[in-house]
């Protein structure tokens, strides 16, 4: 059962906490903190700006602004912040910039690449877009950045932040609840619920419609519902609208606004035999699975198979895998996971228990030619260990064995 919520209120995050403090007094990179809206960019944030204050920098080296407060709203434009930046950087020393949802003041992205020629500022931002590196940023900074992307918790994080003992029971309520920090499950499932329609929402409308200038939110919705309702299914563009009865540009521009809001993530196919990617019919994960089992109504435990997919996704993007669906002529392997020369293919199965379904899930490895690590992720606690050659591990177990 999970334990007090409030007896820690903030978890600290060391996994992304080492890689903010490896920027530290670098002044010629700009540090860009990426990550959907309430996966816990802001709070790292505040807990770094709290490390250089005990680390002994002065207030008067140091400027905080979260352009979501009551303070920050009122920067409308580059101007505005312009303004400050000039009457507060010191004559000597370096000046740290902490700056929580930037994309909010219009031109911030001269500001910032003045700050980055200024030489002794050490800036970090945050962002709930991930095309603030691919388009105007990227342009005025020349490269000179560097992106930390956080995600919603893990299982471990999940565990830790709502005190379980009982891992069985954690991992259920994860599937079901999802890993946004924020979110309270000692309030019940309604309030859950209520909190997670409302994350959601505030993606679409903040992150996607206002940033990318998409007007119909009809559409939006009807899209975003269609992806959250087949994770973990081969798809493509033209599918989507033909099945929803729309233009494919349209679904298209509106798939990557999502995805550029860091709602969803896109699988590619891998071509095995080819060893070349494939273009068309690749998968959608979504960020997470709480948002998308409030949005669509799901009772808790249904669709249990593609939500174990989701979470294992998750996971190996998180430990800094490349990871794409591993495609043969009449199979596919659920992931091939690439970090450096480090290859993994990876099955996913609810149960190996049966002869029938070990043998299903085998039998992708047998085109696979190479002596990478090959393993499968089960909720059974029973028959795991080696056959010939392929690992059977506990997915709890896997998602456990991580740091945080």
């Amino acid at each position: 059962m999970a334990g007090d919520t409030n007896s820690m209120e903030y978890l600290v995050r060391e996994r992304y906490m080492k890689k903010i403090r490896a920027g530290r007094d670098d002044c010629d990179v700009i540090k860009v903190i990426t990550g959907v809206r309430r996966c816990g960019k802001s709070v790292l944030m505040r807990m770094y700006l709290q490390e250089l204050k005990d680390s002994g920098v002065d207030d008067d080296h140091l400027l905080y602004i979260d352009f979501d407060s009551f303070e920050g709203r009122g920067i409308k434009v580059a101007e505005d912040l312009d303004a400050i930046l000039l009457e507060r950087i010191p004559e000597e020393g370096i000046f740290y910039v902490l700056f929580d949802e930037i994309q909010n003041v219009r031109g911030w992205e001269m500001t910032l690449a003045s700050l980055n020629s200024y030489g002794r500022c050490d800036v970090y931002i945050t962002g709930s877009n991930s095309d603030m590196l691919s388009s105007d940023l990227a342009t005025h900074i020349s490269g000179r950045h560097t992106e930390i992307r956080v995600m919603p918790f893990s299982l471990k994080e999940f565990v830790m932040k709502n005190g379980y003992s009982d891992l069985d029971r954690a991992m259920k309520d994860y599937m079901y609840y999802g890993g946004l920090p924020g979110l309270d499950i000692s309030r019940g499932e309604e309030y859950c619920t209520d909190y997670l329609n409302g994350v959601f929402n505030t993606v679409i409308v903040k992150d996607v419609m206002r940033h990318q200038g998409v007007t119909d939110l009809e559409k939006m919705v009807s899209i975003a519902h269609f992806i959250q309702s087949n994770i973990g299914n081969i798809t493509n563009n033209d599918t989507i609208a033909m099945e929803l009865g729309l233009a494919s540009t349209t679904v298209s521009r509106y798939i990557l606004a999502m995805r550029d809001a860091l709602l969803f993530y896109r699988c590619p196919r891998y071509d095995m035999v080819g060893k070349k990617l494939l273009k068309t019919n690749g998968k959608y994960y979504v960020t997470d699975l709480g948002m998308r089992n409030a949005e669509l109504g799901m009772p808790a435990g249904a669709d249990m198979g593609h939500s174990l997919e989701n979470i294992v996704f998750l996971e190996l993007l998180r430990r800094g895998y490349d990871v794409r669906v591993g495609s043969f002529l009449d199979s596919e392997i659920d992931f091939m996971a690439r970090k450096g020369g480090d290859v993994q293919y990876f099955q996913i199965s609810l149960t190996m228990l049966s002869e029938e379904t070990m043998e299903r899930e085998l039998r992708p490895f047998n085109h696979v030619r190479d002596n990478y690590v090959k393993t499968v992720l089960t909720l059974d606690r029973f028959g795991l260990g080696d056959r010939n050659g392929i690992k059977i591990v506990n997915v709890i177990d896997w998602l456990m064995d991580t740091e945080i």
